[in-house]
């Protein structure tokens, strides 16, 4: 039976708890074997929005989480440029099929393939052919890479891209393509991409905590970002801010997809059923795309998605649109949260299950230390410290690598795991990379 509020709101009486027990014991039991400093989920359904904090805003502080705490959502941030494409095509500004080339300054060309222009619309489904980063991304700073990467960089490298295939013939997610698109809609709209989104997406849908440049009550809530149990530095972006340069509360993205579901009406209805309709396969038979939003075909149900990483930050958006249902789970940490958003809109998918990290004797630990061939000119590098040891691959960081059991390693820093492989007389002959269902094996060398 319905209650006398449940009536009188209009919204049903929520029967079980919207975080469950067993996930608030998974998210302690990995916060507290390292994974996170502080995380943040938040539920959405007809009976309102629910939270579950946990941890801290920096190591070593004793700041808690709260839902209001600001986060770095990395990539979440194309979708809210594909609404704004959404936005402006509903108005009549833009048309989908629109040939970027259209939104260029004068003398900048964008690349075309046996007459196939690159439109708005592949740019938001991932299907314009431009790379993944382009090739003349080079920071100055490692630290804040895509601090220096400006628009003169991306018209030389767009007016200079041959397109290795059609436009439109294949899904590869791009973030040089999406924060191309990010520029051209701010180049349309008279401003920066920051104001495009300001005035299109984050003030019409009430949400005052996001925003790129923070204030400095944000900055007062702000969470530090951490990579392998340390601080790091947070990241800018210039050109490429479209697909990756927002902060948000957990407290504004529930109401962004309490918006996105349709649970309140708002002046962006329209933009949002047009931003979450299918447009294209995505890579796979259950995934597709629509505008920037990914679309995951489960049993009895559709979830529309996306998440996020900055060098410091994970995010997780998604929901249920039939049910609606959604969820936002925020971290201060490298280590991926995407379980945790996928497992609360639908059950059977599995959460990840803690790691707790053991003591090896030091002097055991040498024997792992060497150089492991993965690929041509892509070697693995395992080191010691002391009673610690690390793993760095070619171009990439150092991580940390902690013993789960004898040659059996994780990472704190991504969902990785390492295993050691041994010869007869028990010599360490080789590691196999465990990573995304793979398992890559690399040989020692010498």
């Amino acid at each position: 039976m319905l209650s006398l509020a449940a009536l009188l709101l209009g919204r049903p009486a929520r029967a079980q708890d919207p975080i469950p027990a067993a996930v608030r014991a998974n998210l302690k039991a990995r916060l507290d074997a390292g994974s996170w400093p502080g995380l943040v989920v938040g539920v959405v359904d007809r009976s309102g929005n629910h939270y579950y904090t946990l941890g801290v805003t920096a190591l070593g502080t004793g700041t808690p989480i709260k839902p209001s705490s600001e986060f770095e959502i990395g990539s979440i941030s194309k979708v809210f440029t594909s609404l704004a494409l959404a936005d402006m095509v509903v108005r009549g500004q833009v048309s989908l099929d629109d040939p970027i080339q259209a939104y260029l300054p004068e003398g900048v060309k964008a690349p075309e393939r046996d007459g196939k222009p690159i439109t708005l619309r592949l740019l938001a489904g991932q299907r314009s052919g431009l790379p993944r980063m382009p090739g003349n991304f080079a920071p100055k700073d490692p630290s804040n890479p895509y601090a220096d990467y400006d628009t003169t960089r991306m018209y030389a490298f767009l007016s200079g891209y041959a397109l290795p295939r059609d436009p439109g013939a294949q899904y590869e997610y791009s973030n040089f393509g999406v924060g191309l698109l990010g520029t051209l809609l701010a180049r349309k709209d008279g401003g920066s991409w920051e104001a495009l989104v300001r005035r299109r997406v984050l003030e019409p849908l009430g949400m005052s905590t996001t925003m790129v440049q923070l204030t400095p009550d944000a900055r007062a809530r702000l969470a530090l970002g951490h990579a392998d149990g340390r601080p790091v530095a947070n990241w800018d972006l210039d050109a490429l801010a479209g697909a990756g340069a927002l902060r948000s509360s957990a407290e504004d993205m529930a109401r962004f997809v309490a918006a996105a579901m349709g649970l309140r009406r708002t002046p962006l209805d329209s933009a949002f059923r047009l931003s979450e309709a299918p447009q294209f396969d995505a890579g796979s038979p259950t995934m597709r795309i629509g505008l920037g939003w990914h679309i995951l075909t489960r049993p009895g149900m559709q979830i529309v998605w996306h998440n996020g990483g900055t060098g410091g930050y994970r995010s997780f958006a998604g929901f249920d649109p039939k049910r609606q249902l959604g969820v936002v789970v925020l971290a201060n940490s490298t280590v991926g949260v995407d379980d945790i958003g996928f497992h609360l809109i639908d059950s059977t998918m599995a959460l990840v299950v803690p790691r707790v990290a053991i003591t090896l004797p030091a002097d055991s630990l040498e024997r792992y230390t060497g150089r492991y061939q993965l690929g041509p000119g892509f070697v693995i590098a395992v080191t010691r410290e002391g009673s610690q040891l690390s793993l760095q691959a070619t171009g990439q960081p150092v991580f940390q690598l902690f013993a789960s059991a004898r040659d059996e390693f994780f990472l704190r820093g991504v969902d990785a795991q390492i295993s050691f492989e041994r010869d007869a007389e028990q010599k360490v002959v080789a590691l196999v990379l465990h990573q995304g269902g793979g398992h890559q094996r690399a040989p020692r060398v010498p």
